[in-house]
Parts: structure tokens; sequence; C-alpha cells
């Protein structure tokens, strides 16, 4: 293909300069033209047949001339609106004064070699011209051509020789591109801008699955392409991309169609041409596929030859964007005014007239009835009273793009000639208009076209930016059936605005949508409800997931969520996982049974230390009071009842004070305990070793002595609590480690080393009551309380061994627990031990209570 057009390309070159320079023609291309001569030459190329027909070349004499059918009554309006308007600047007073434009228009057959074609011949001598006339003024820029594909061809072509190519229906955003085609320029915005308005209009509507059908060609590569790269940014997945064109077989058609019918998508964009889309509509409506809704380019969305009640069936309600519509009232009468009896040597006419009137009229010299192929025309007929939508003039869109397209060439041309921009008042040419005969003046031209900046009778401001192209405006169109006829109806526009931003704005309640007036889902996956996220499918787009439920401690409060968010520390997941609500605050309180019970053990080991201490002070002058030193004994019941008093502080919610105040507490009071028991232990064993001769330790170790020992073994636990509160206090924590769903408040130790020195001095205190205990084991058996001693020293060493371990695995509230059940086990050990066997013989056995059963003079059974 490229060679081809490098090929041709030569050839223009060089019959360009032959035409310029000698008037010499190498050859002739045999096809059709509408042509005025004129001071100013204008070209003008559109695809009046849509398709070219195939023929066989022998290579034994020239290729026969090209063959065309399927005559396009929209592209023919398009060259009589160019004819129009040249008539109309021609008759204009101030715009172009004193200069005629001429125009040659031809046919590009709906394809690119012969839209080349069409341009070669442009640039040659029009056959229209005798011999002996001087050589016609060159084309001085060229109205064409309408698809992307052809435009390229021509823009190609015609880019070296600076001549200016003005498209009116050429959208494709490549065209945009000056280094490539410096010449060309546009009357219908870029598909740059009609790809962000599909987009814009597919995320309007939540549209995330969708189907594309495109042309092969350049227009519907490129405008795909494009729109692909736009909603990728939303989110939106192109499920499938099919391919049509005119000349396709029917095989390849079939497989677009079996695209459609096996795919799950209900919207599908055609970015197509409408002579490349119609054969895929007709095959859509033959197998009845009504449950697509279908978005449309400019280039089909108001084309005559689909909108019809049979492919209505089908693609009803469609919606599509294209250029904004004007009215040219001054139009209709020229339209109607086409005739093949005024026209008579005009071509294309007597094939409008055979559409429009449904008769052939005569050639010249032809009697009716000589031709059997169709109805021979009367010569009576008229289109002055048709109603036909060809002359419908109050909605032109495409035709008004080809109206600005000649104005704008106009303005170009008197800029160039009177070296100043169209006013009202008459101007005398500076720019001599014959030159434009001699002179290749189309890159001047250019280069005006380029500056061209007017505003036209209708109020529209025309001109180009640095790329060609117009300032982007489009109306959206929705297909509806009234009163049996399709229906273009403007539901919303689309327009370009400050700062490189764009506007949609659609009045919903006006579609009609191919489900009705609920707006269809298009969808791969249906939306992730509150609660879920979404998990892409390995393998496929990232429109089809799953919904997987959010993970424990995280919620997503939003339908589709692609994450699901953490909620905050404090917080946990609700059951649906759609709110995050307060963790259960967990600690051992006054009101639940644990608590209960352990606040009743320790009242009980209260009242029972308080008795004890009633009962010794009532019978403080009995021998088994004295015998056991009975303001020892007290100081012990008295830490005894502090020590059962202390788990209280530790049930209850934690604050600042419970939590330095349980622990400081715990570790004074046993340690006071433990104190106590180690000076009843030191007087026992110096008061039996004291009957040993010469042994005068019992003077020495009074009762004040007593005092110093109890006191200085406190002061020492003292002093650590006090480093304790002042360095590292313990305070308050909430711990999340036990359980996920429960926040566990706790008194955090704040020192472990000062912690564990308080139970450390305590157990070095108990073990040296111990040893000393055990080492008067031996004393008489009457009233042996080192034997207690040892005893309640044993179990409260056993029970503080065993608590370390199931202190450091416990979770949660049971942590406080395991501390309440040691210091309860270890107080009531030294109260039952120490003191039960005396309130034994004080309440129950009386008659033992005497010095000659203590000192072990009457013989009595063990307790």
């Amino acid at each position: 293909m490229h060679e081809l057009e490098s090929v041709m390309l030569v050839s223009l070159f060089i019959l360009y300069l032959k035409t310029a320079s000698g008037c010499e023609l190498l050859g002739r291309f045999e096809m059709p033209s509408l042509f005025k001569q004129g001071d100013v030459m204008i070209g003008g190329i559109f695809p009046i047949f849509t398709k070219q027909l195939s023929s066989t070349t022998s290579f034994e004499r020239d290729p026969p001339g090209v063959r065309c059918a399927l005559f396009d009554l929209r592209a023919f309006r398009w060259t009589q609106v160019m004819i129009f308007a040249i008539e109309e600047i021609n008759n204009h007073p101030t715009l172009l004064p004193n200069i005629s434009l001429g125009y040659r228009i031809l046919d590009s057959c709906g394809s690119p070699p012969n839209a080349l074609r069409a341009a070669l011949m442009l640039v040659s001598s029009p056959e229209e011209m005798e011999s002996s006339s001087l050589c016609p003024p060159p084309i001085s820029a060229i109205i064409g051509e309408s698809g992307s594909s052809r435009s390229v061809v021509l823009a190609e072509a015609f880019g070296p020789f600076q001549v200016p190519l003005v498209s009116y229906f050429s959208t494709c955003a490549c065209l945009s591109d000056k280094t490539k085609y410096p010449t060309f320029f546009r009357t219908i915005p870029s598909d740059f801008y009609q790809a962000k308005a599909l987009a814009a209009l597919v995320k309007r509507f939540g549209w995330q699955w969708i189907g594309a059908i495109q042309s092969d060609s350049n227009y519907g590569r490129n405008g795909i392409l494009a729109f692909t790269k736009e909603v990728k940014k939303f989110g939106v997945c192109v499920a499938f991309v099919g391919t049509v064109l005119r000349t396709y077989k029917m095989d390849k058609i079939l497989h677009v169609v079996e695209m459609i019918k096996q795919s799950t998508v209900k919207v599908i964009l055609a970015f197509a041409a409408d002579g490349d889309l119609y054969p895929l509509m007709k095959e859509v409506v033959k197998q009845n596929i009504t449950r697509i809704q279908w978005i449309a380019s400019e280039a089909w969305i108001t084309a005559a030859r689909p909108s019809t009640p049979e492919i209505y069936r089908s693609f009803g309600g469609a919606v599509g964007f294209v250029a904004r519509k004007m009215a040219i009232p001054k139009l209709r009468p020229f339209l109607a005014g086409i005739s093949p009896y005024t026209n008579t040597g005009a071509a294309f006419v007597r094939d409008f007239w055979e559409v429009m009137v449904g008769c052939r009229p005569p050639l010249p010299g032809e009697l009716p009835g000589t031709q059997a192929k169709s109805e021979m025309c009367t010569g009576a007929e008229s289109l002055m009273n048709s109603q036909d939508a060809f002359f419908n003039v109050t909605e032109l869109r495409v035709s008004y793009n080809v109206y600005k397209a000649v104005y704008a060439v106009a303005h170009a041309l008197h800029h160039l000639l009177f070296c100043q921009p169209f006013e009202e008042k008459p101007v005398r040419p500076l720019f001599p208009i014959f030159s434009l005969t001699t002179d290749n003046t189309s890159f001047q031209v250019t280069g005006h076209l380029q500056r061209v900046h007017f505003t036209n009778q209708f109020g529209e401001t025309v001109f180009f930016d640095q790329n060609g192209d117009p300032p982007a405006s489009y109306d959206i169109i929705n297909w509806q059936l009234r009163d049996g006829q399709v229906q273009h109806v403007t539901v919303g526009h689309f327009a370009s605005a400050a700062n490189r931003k764009y506007e949609l704005s659609i009045q919903e309640e006006k579609i009609v949508w191919r489900t009705g007036k609920m707006v269809p889902q298009s969808v791969c996956s249906a939306v992730c409800p509150v609660g879920t996220r979404r998990a892409q499918i390995q393998g496929k787009p990232i429109c089809c997931f799953d919904c997987i439920p959010c993970a424990d401690g995280t919620i997503a409060n939003s339908t589709g969520a692609a994450e699901c968010t953490p909620c905050p520390q404090e917080y946990w997941s609700n059951e649906r996982r759609d709110k995050c609500i307060l963790k259960t605050v967990e600690f051992l309180s006054y009101h639940e049974p644990m608590g209960i019970a352990l606040t009743a053990v320790s009242l009980l080991g209260a009242f029972l230390s308080l008795a004890t201490m009633l009962v010794f002070i009532r019978y403080r002058e009995t021998p088994v009071i004295k015998a056991s030193n009975s303001e020892l004994s007290c100081f012990l019941l008295f830490s005894l009842f502090m020590c059962f008093l202390c788990p209280l502080t530790f049930i209850g919610r934690p604050t600042v004070w419970t939590c330095m105040l349980r622990h400081t507490a715990f570790g004074v009071t046993f340690a006071l305990c433990i104190s106590c028991v180690l000076g009843k232990t030191i007087v026992v064993v110096i008061a039996f070793r004291a009957t040993v001769p010469g042994n005068k330790m019992a003077a020495k170790f009074g009762p004040v002595q007593q005092r110093i020992i109890v006191c200085s073994c406190i002061l020492f636990q003292i002093i650590i609590c006090i480093l304790w509160l002042k360095l590292n206090p313990p305070f308050p924590d909430m711990v999340f480690r036990y359980s996920k769903k429960k926040i566990v408040l706790e008194c955090n130790t704040g020192s472990e080393a000062a912690f564990y020195a308080v139970l450390g001095y305590i157990g070095i205190l108990a073990a040296i009551c111990l040893v000393l205990a055990f080492l008067a084991h031996k004393l008489p058996d009457n009233f042996n309380e080192a034997k207690f001693i040892t005893f309640s020293m044993l179990i409260f060493c056993a029970v503080w061994i065993t608590f370390i371990p199931a202190y450091v695995s416990s979770p949660g509230k049971f942590t406080v627990a395991v501390e309440i059940f040691a210091i309860l086990s270890s107080a009531f050990g030294l109260l039952i031990s120490i003191f039960a066997p005396k309130c034994y013989i004080i309440l129950i056995k009386p008659e033992r209570n005497n010095k000659r059963h203590v000192m072990g003079k009457e013989q009595s059974k063990r307790l």
C-alpha cells in the first residue's frame, strides 16, 4: 500500500509541475465531475457513491474506468451545499468582491485509491476546458474528504505541495499531527475530543463492561484506541473489539455477530462509518439481537441509511455524539431547484433524480420508452413540494461543516488577496489575481487558513487551533421512534471549557433506552455489596472479579470497594463487616461471678483475721497467747488483715491510683507479714535455745529488738516501692494481644524489674523464715510453733513459685485472678497454719490452755 502511494505521489508531483508550467497532460482518469470556471478554483472530493465495483484487468490494454454504485443522497447534498456556499460568496458584495470562485467536485466512491485518483484529477487540466483555452488557475484548496482513511491519503499526497485540505467529516485524531499533515484542517472536532465525550458518557451511566466495533480504517482503529485509553482511566473494560468494513465478506461479519452473541456485555460502542457498519446492522437485526444498548460515533448516529424502523428493532435507543446542528434557510430553494432538465450536463443529477423521483430522466435525443431498466420520466415531475429529509435544512450537521469549510477558504483567500481580514466595506485587491494562475500560492493559502478567525452569519466563531482543529462541541443524539419514523432527538451537549476541562450535560428524562426508561446495566461482575471487597480473577480483565468478605477487623462501608479498611485499634468489625464498633472492654469486675467469689473470699479472710486478732486480745493473758509472743502475733494478724483486703484493689476498672496502690500495698503488707513471721521464728528459736547452759541470747533479744527486725525488714520494701512509684510507676493499660475482639484493661507494672524485686524480696524473707523454722523442728511436741511456721512457709513458697508461670501464661483478666488467688492462698496458709492450732486450744480445748501443758509437763495428744 505504501509503495503504491509513493508511486502515485511521484506521479502527482510530475503531473503538478507539468500542469503548472506547460499545461501538458500525461494521462486522464475518466471521472464525472461538477465543474464551474472561476478566477480562483476550489476542489471538492465527496463519496457520492459509497461502493466501488470490482473489475478484472487483463494487462493488455488500459484498465477500465472505475465503476461505482449505491448513490448516497447525504453526500450528494454535501456537494450541493458546497456549490450553494460558493454561489453565496460570489454574490457577496464585500467578501472577495469582483473575484469569482469556481469549483470542481469529484466522487471518491468511498475508497482511498479512488480518492487519490480524484486528487490527481483536481491538479490536472479539467476536461471541461477547451484545448485552445489558457491554463486554468490551479486548485487553491480542497474541501474533503469525509472518511479519515481517505483524508490521510489526500493529506499525505498534497502535504508536500502545500495544497490545503479542509475536511468536513474526518475526525481521526491522527490527522492533528502537523508534522505529518501540515496542510490539513477540518471543521469537525477531532476524535480526541469525541473519545473523551464517549468516555464521559460511559462513566456517567456506570457502564464498566462494554464491547467495541470499529471500522477497518484509520477512523475506526484510532477512534477505538483513543476511547480505550480514556475509559481505562475510569476502570472500564473493553470485552472485545470487532472489526467491520463495507467490502468484507459475510463470514467476517458473522464472526463479529457471534462475538456479540457470546459476550455478556449489554453496551457496545460502534466507532465506524455508516457504510462499514450497515452490513453488520442488517445481520444483527436478522438474528434478532435486541438486548444491546448501542453507543454511536458521529459517523452513523444521524446517517439516513440506517435510520429506518427495520434497523430500529435492534438499534433503537442508540446514543451518540454528533456535531452541533445549524439551519441554513436559504438552502432549501436551492436544493429544490435541482433538476436534470435545468442542469442537463451536471454530473450525478440524473442519479439523484432517479433516487428521489423514482424514474429515470431521458438523455438528450432519447425517446420515452426506449429503455426498459426503469420507468422513464415524463418531464412533469417536480421536487418543490417534496417533504423528503433531503430538503430538511433546519438540522444540518455535516452539511453545515461543508458550509463552514468553504467560507473558511474564502476568508483565507480574502486575507491573501486583500492583505487584511474581511470587513463589511468593499476594498480593492492588493495581490494580483492573475498570479494565482502562474504561481504556486497554495502554501500562502495554508498560512492564511491557520490564521482564519471570523464570525459567520449564524453567530458562530470559526477558527482553527495550532493543530488545524476547531473547538470541540457536540450534541448528544438519541434514536427514538415517533410516528413510525426514526427521529434523532437531542438529549444533551458536550463542549470544551476553560482550563482544558470539558462539560457534559444530559437530560436523562428525555432518553429512551433500549430497555425503556431504565438505564441499562453492563458489568462483568455485579458490584460487590458492603462488607466485601473485589478480588481479581486471574486471566480476566479488572472488571471481572469475585466478591470476598472482609477479614475480621476490617470493613467496607461502600459498595464496590477495592480494599477493606482496617478498623482503628479500639474498634472491631461487626458481623456484616460494614461498620466498626467499639471492642468489648474486659477487666475483672465486682459484678461477674469470678469477681464476686474472689471478693467474698477476700472479705472472709479479712474477717477471720480480725476475729482471730480479737480472740488474741481477749485471751492475751493466757499461757498459749503469751507463749506465742502476743505483740508479734497481733502485728502478724493485722498484716494478714491488710493482705486479705489487697485483692479488692485488683478488682474493678483499673485507674492510675488503683494501679499504683495494688502493687505497692501488696508488696508492703506481705513484707510486713513475712517480717512478723521472721520475728516470731527468731523468737521461738532463741527462746528454746536459751535452755542451753551459758546461752544469754534470750536476754539480748527482747521486744525492742523484735520491733527493730520487723521495721528494718519492711523499711527496705518501702524504699523499693517508693523508687518504683517515683521512676516508673504502674499505670492502667489497654491490651489488645489477648483477643482481637476485646480490649483487656489491666495495670501495666511499668517496671518489670521493680515488680520482680518486690516479689523477690518477699521470697528472700520467706526463705529465711523457712530455714530458721526448719532448724527448730526438734523442739517439744506440745508447743512446737516452729513446725507450724515451717508448714506455712512451705505453703507460701509453693504458692508463689507456681504463681510465676501461671501469671505469665494467663490471658487478660485471668492474670489478675491468678495474682489474687496467690495472695489469698498464701494469706490463708499463714492464717490457718499459724493461728488455727492456738484458736483450737483457746476456744475448743480451754483445759489445755495452761502453763504445764505449754511447757510439756502434761501428757497430751499432739495437735
